[in-house]
């Protein structure tokens, strides 16, 4: 392995997370040395911290992850905080998986998706071939019984796919990856929650300079005042931020 395709472990409370200094980093380490690498990739924010600090089968799931990554701006403020020579950046999880997909159609690399409603997985996958030339080897939309499950881990195994992305929401995306991978380990699995209504138009996500301000989590409350309860939790996550419990 190459230096550029290296990268550190940090640790928050427990967690081994990966430091990506940029999104090329991020995308030079997936495609190590030319070959996607194997295993699975977990987007980390502070709600997440916090649901797998307080869930010992969400904590199981994203210990069993290969690579964990900072998906949120106050996880990355804190590794800084904790690790002031690190080299760190947030990666979107919606962004990666957009140049990840890019990634894949320049190098032919095929690609299994699933999750999502019908429309929006069909228009996922239409937007993907026109745009990058994605060479999609099968899709699953998000409404399959669990009589269908192995069936399906059976077709991702069978059409020999490298990256699979999973729009399932958390914590089903994450139990979903981990049982297939049981079937089929020979691929990038991506949970990717709600990328594919961001992808296809069908919700809008905070303007550049709201993400670029680490300001979108305040975006989404000022959209969906809804989620007010959910913000509140986050003030925990502030107290182990501010009082040296990471």
């Amino acid at each position: 392995m190459t230096d550029k395709t290296a990268a550190p472990l940090y640790d928050l409370r427990g967690l081994k997370l990966v430091g990506w200094r940029d999104m090329q980093h991020a995308l030079d380490f997936l495609y190590a040395d030319g070959d996607i690498r194997q295993g699975t990739l977990v987007a980390i924010n502070a709600e997440k911290m916090l649901t797998l600090e307080d869930d010992a089968q969400v904590r199981a799931l994203i210990d069993a992850a290969e690579f964990k990554y900072a998906d949120g701006i106050s996880v990355v403020r804190s590794l800084r905080k904790k690790f002031p020579k690190a080299q760190v950046s947030r990666v979107a999880g919606a962004d990666l998986w957009e140049r990840l997909m890019a990634r894949a159609g320049a190098a032919g690399t095929p690609v299994f998706l699933v999750g999502g409603k019908p429309e929006v997985l069909a228009q996922t996958e239409q937007k993907l071939r026109a745009q990058w030339g994605v060479n999609i080897v099968g899709r699953q939309d998000g409404y399959f019984s669990p009589e269908q499950r192995q069936g399906l881990f059976e077709r991702i195994r069978d059409s020999g796919a490298k990256i699979v992305t999973v729009a399932m929401g958390s914590p089903k995306q994450e139990i979903f990856m981990r049982d297939c991978r049981a079937v089929w380990p020979a691929a990038l699995y991506m949970g990717v929650g709600g990328t594919y209504d961001v992808f296809t138009g069908h919700v809008k996500r905070a303007p550049k300079v709201w993400q670029h301000l680490g300001l979108e989590w305040l975006y989404r409350l000022l959209s969906q005042p809804t989620r007010l309860k959910r913000q509140l939790r986050l003030l925990r996550y502030l107290r182990w931020h501010y009082c040296g419990k990471l």
